[in-house]
């Protein structure tokens, strides 16, 4: 017997292209990566597209083909735009009807043609299947369908088709074809099932409307020159055919009904559908042009089982006629008048999303080929879902951590477990001193006594002090000497005063001395705190050294605990083993014992810690989880369809942790209920009167620990506090003791500058004086001749007209000799200070020459044209002593003073000095030989000139400074 013919779509066949070059060039552009690492993948999808040529359209493996490729397609659209302004690839497809060549550039082109070709295979796999068997009408059934869940596809997502064939008419003629043929395949089903006749006139129905639609769509296409008129012709047999089964399986009904005219009406109707699907059939031609997709016999087996049906039609309504005449007599209605019949569709489009989620389809597939490379969209994506992860993980953990906290800060609050171990009698484990305590005196053994060291403070200081008192007593002792020569000499003595220029120095030994006096206050602290606790450092550097801190620890105890032996209710000492353990009593029959309570506490703390191991692990997993998943290729296969959506998706991801969350919370749960339940026990078990004195009397233990530990923890403090203070006190004199030996150092130069500075002044002042004295007498009388003249009342004798010539002032000798000598420098102006003298107009005051200070002029004496060492400028005192601890010997140096008579520039700053302190030849003018003489004063010998006769000869053998003796 054979089966009824269905109709197939044919298959549109394409060029060949290159997939590899195109993909290269933009994975090198756009993803800057090297597409040499993506060789192979090129090549497999280019092969993909050669094997999907080649593929059959009445294959499993062609089908196949077709659906891996284009899977691929749509793995390719989510990371490679392929149309004509990115990646350029002309796709050429012939039309399935007409067999015209369509190029285009756009990727969907390509996947609308591939999905066409699917759908053409499905519905010529389901055509040749073999529906008297079982298995044969299910392929033939899923087929039809997915078929025209493609040819819906195609219309729903690809518009302004550029082929006839893709066009939306003819795709909608082709959906109504498969859905019909479905129909078809699923009323033979229930057929051969022998189902309610009920049933199969409304399968029947829905055929003959399905086939109906066709037809019109058909006719449409046929006009156009799109479809092969011979499928007008199968399309109209199957019409008129399933109507004819549905009027016939519904007349079948009625007459069970009793409704024998109705039957016979819809008898005839049925024969009329007969009738003329016989007519048709017996109309088609004997040969099929190829473009039909339809076989030779298709018109034999049209004609066969419409001939058949309508022979059995004719023969139920000859029985019905003649049952009505002789029994039923009913009234037969016009067939216009009959009733439509009702519809059951069984057959609809399966859409590609459920198409392609099925099992089988994701394995013919296969992996994405190109899923190394992900889009930046997808990443940031993908980033916002680590985020949302993120943010679970944090308040899991959070509510873990605030779990674990509340059980904890319980537990504590309860003194559980530490109390059980009182309870049970473990107490006195706890008597032997702790990890701290013999930490503390293992750091105290070996450390020598602090004697020593305050020894050497103490040594230090002392030092510290008399170098002070020595810079003190020679700065006392240069400005004494200063003054007493200027008393002595009065105006002639031109030296500036020392207080102008040792400010700084005074300024320097002061705050010296104020620190140092500091550093006795907080010596002092330190030693007495090292006497406070000398007795203490003892003990426990002797417990250290001798690895004996729990007898150090036991003996605290017991002298902190002695006056605490026995308590109010005789309870003993701690340690006391005259007390059996709580463990040991009994209560009488009807009570709970201790032990029974214990053991009902340590239950509830087992449970409970269970529970916080089970919560740890639980999060541990979660966060696991958390951090392998990558819903990178969910991402990518939603790309399009996740546009607005992304928080849904994410959401949905995120609902494969709620058993984590449900386990945790639950835990929680269970430890609220635990911690009820230990709180009422443990209160109960600490009601127990016995409880209640082993309760207080490890109270009282405990407070004996602490007060041992805090003072040990004191003293350990203050040990540190004073290794601490002494190290720093040490180098604090030692930085000190540096600063003062420098400032000694610019003192002893100062005060050596100073006297060699006197030294020249006072030998200058003996030779103006042996020079004056010789003229001393004439000076006078010219003095009495000039008051006698202004007394003369002769007006001839008037000073005006004398012809007497006037003398000259008076003037130093050596001034104008010496000025610019390279031996000795001059005097700085006589108006620093006012003279003693009565006569002041007899010797008139120097002019300083150009170049040199004036009376306003600061002390410089680098302003003059000699070599020779002078006491410091009043502004330059820093120069002398300007930093203690980084330039200790910023006197001026021998070497630093110009010659020949040449001036340093403006602003010039002389080169710090040597360290040491200058040599012998900067302090003997002339007599190199000579050494310091060591007299009153201190100050350098100076040789006199040779040419003040015999008063200088006498004064050579003796110290020009020793007449000031008595000034001392």
């Amino acid at each position: 017997m054979s089966q009824l013919p269905m109709i197939s779509c044919p298959l549109k066949q394409t060029n060949e292209i290159d997939w590899v070059y195109p993909l290269k060039a933009h994975i090198r552009q756009a993803y800057g990566d090297d597409p040499d690492r993506y060789t192979d993948e090129c090549n497999t999808l280019n092969r993909l597209r050669q094997d999907m040529r080649g593929a059959g359209k009445d294959s499993a493996a062609g089908r196949d083909l077709l659906y891996r490729y284009y899977g691929q397609l749509e793995f390719l659209d989510l990371r490679f735009p392929v149309d004509e302004n990115h990646i350029k690839i002309s796709f050429t497809w012939l039309d399935a009807f007409t067999n015209k060549p369509i190029s285009q550039y756009s990727l969907a082109y390509e996947k609308a043609s591939i999905i066409f070709n699917i759908s053409a295979v499905l519905s010529c796999h389901a055509a040749n299947q073999n529906r008297f068997e079982d298995a044969g009408l299910k392929t033939a059934y899923h087929s039809f369908q997915a078929a025209a869940g493609m040819f819906t596809y195609i219309n729903e997502n690809f518009l302004h088709a550029p082929s006839t064939d893709l066009s939306r008419d003819t795709v909608k003629t082709l959906i109504s074809i498969m859905l019909a043929q479905g129909q078809e395949v699923f009323l033979q089903k229930q057929i051969a099932d022998d189902k309610k006749i009920g049933l199969l006139a409304k399968l029947a129905s829905q055929a003959g409307y399905l086939y109906g639609q066709a037809v019109e769509g058909i006719q449409e296409n046929v006009q156009k020159g799109v479809f092969d008129k011979l499928w007008v012709q199968v399309a109209q047999v199957k019409y008129h055919y399933s109507s004819s089964l549905a009027q016939y399986y519904q007349a079948l009904a009625d007459d069970d009904a009793n409704a024998h005219g109705m039957a016979i009406a819809r008898l005839q109707a049925a024969e009329v559908d007969g009738r003329d699907a016989l007519r048709i059939a017996s109309a088609f031609p004997s040969s099929v042009s190829p473009n039909s997709n339809l076989n030779s016999d298709t018109g034999a087996c049209l004609t066969d089982a419409s001939r058949k049906h309508l022979a059995n039609v004719q023969e139920r309504l000859s029985a019905f006629n003649k049952d009505n005449d002789f029994i039923y007599h009913q009234t037969i209605p016009a067939e216009t008048t009959l009733s439509a019949i009702p519809k059951l569709p069984a057959a609809k489009a399966i859409p590609v999303s459920e198409l392609y989620q099925g099992q089988d389809i994701q394995r013919i597939i296969g992996p994405d080929i190109f899923q190394k490379l992900v889009p930046m969209s997808v990443t940031e994506s993908a980033s916002l879902y680590d985020e949302e992860k993120a943010k679970l993980i944090r308040a899991e953990a959070e509510n873990v951590e605030t779990a674990n906290g509340e059980m904890a800060a319980s537990l504590d609050y309860l003194k559980l477990p530490e109390s059980l171990n009182i309870l049970k009698g473990g107490m006195e484990q706890e008597t032997s001193a702790d990890e701290g305590f013999r930490a503390w005196c293992d750091e105290l053994a070996g450390h020598e006594p602090f004697g020593k060291a305050f020894e050497q403070l103490s040594a230090d200081k002392s030092s510290i002090n008399g170098v002070l008192d020595r810079c003190t007593k020679q700065l006392d002792m240069e400005e004494s000497i200063c003054e007493k020569m200027r008393s002595k000499y009065g105006a002639d003595w031109t030296q500036q005063p020392s207080s102008r220029l040792t400010s700084t120095l005074w300024s320097d030994i002061q705050s010296y001395r104020g620190a140092i006096d500091e550093a006795s206050n907080s010596d002092t602290q330190l030693l007495n705190t090292a006497r406070q606790h000398e007795s203490d450092f003892d003990e426990m550097r002797s417990a250290g050294e001798t690895d004996e801190a729990d007898v150090l620890y036991q003996r605290a105890m017991q002298k902190v605990g002695a006056s605490r032996s026995r308590g109010r209710n005789g309870v003993t000492s701690p340690a006391s083993p005259q007390e059996g353990s709580l463990l040991d009593e009994d209560y009488g029959e009807g009570g709970t014992t201790v032990a029974d309570q214990i053991a009902k506490v340590e239950d509830l703390l087992k449970r409970l810690n269970l529970i916080k191991r089970d919560r740890i692990q639980v999060l541990k997993d979660l966060k696991e989880r958390a951090q392998s998943d990558d819903i990178s290729n969910v991402l990518i296969l939603n790309k399009k369809s996740i546009a607005n959506h992304e928080p849904q998706l994410f959401q949905a991801e995120l609902e494969k942790y709620r058993p984590h969350q449900n386990r945790l919370l639950q835990g929680t749960h269970k430890q609220t209920a635990l911690m009820k339940e230990l709180t009422k026990a443990y209160g109960d078990l600490l009601q127990d009167k016995r409880v209640r004195s082993e309760q207080l009397r490890y109270e009282n233990f405990t407070r004996q620990r602490n007060q041992v530990a805090t003072k040990y923890k004191r003293v350990f403090q203050a040990f540190n506090s004073l290794v601490d203070g002494l190290v720093r006190a040490q180098s604090f004199y030692t930085e000190m003791r540096d600063t003062v030996e420098s400032l000694e150092k610019n003192v002893e130069t100062f005060v050596s500058n100073r006297r060699a500075e006197g030294a020249q002044l006072l030998g200058q002042i003996e030779r103006d004086k042996a020079n004056y004295s010789g003229g001393q007498a004439d000076r006078e009388r010219e003095r009495l001749r000039e008051l006698m003249e202004r007394m003369s009342m002769d007006p001839s004798s008037s000073p005006t007209k004398s012809s007497t010539p006037r003398p000259p002032p008076l003037a130093r000798p050596s001034q104008t000799h010496d000025l610019y000598s390279s031996k000795s420098p001059p005097p700085p102006s006589a108006n620093h200070y006012p003279k003693a003298s009565s006569t002041p107009n007899i010797v008139p005051p120097m002019q300083s020459p150009a170049g040199l200070p004036t009376v306003n002029d600061p002390y410089n004496p680098m302003v003059y044209p000699f070599q020779s060492p002078l006491s410091p400028p009043p502004a330059g005192q820093g120069v002398y002593y300007h930093n203690h601890v980084q330039a200790p010997h910023h006197a001026y140096p021998q070497q630093a003073y110009p010659q020949n008579g040449q001036y340093p520039h403006q602003g010039y700053v002389p080169p710090p000095p040597p360290p040491g302190p200058p040599p012998s030849s900067q302090m003997n003018f002339g007599n190199p030989d000579l050494s310091h003489p060591s007299g009153p004063g201190g100050y350098a010998y100076h040789q006199p000139s040779r040419q003040n006769g015999g008063a200088a000869a006498q004064r050579e053998q003796h110290d020009p400074w020793a007449g000031l003796n008595a000034w001392k």
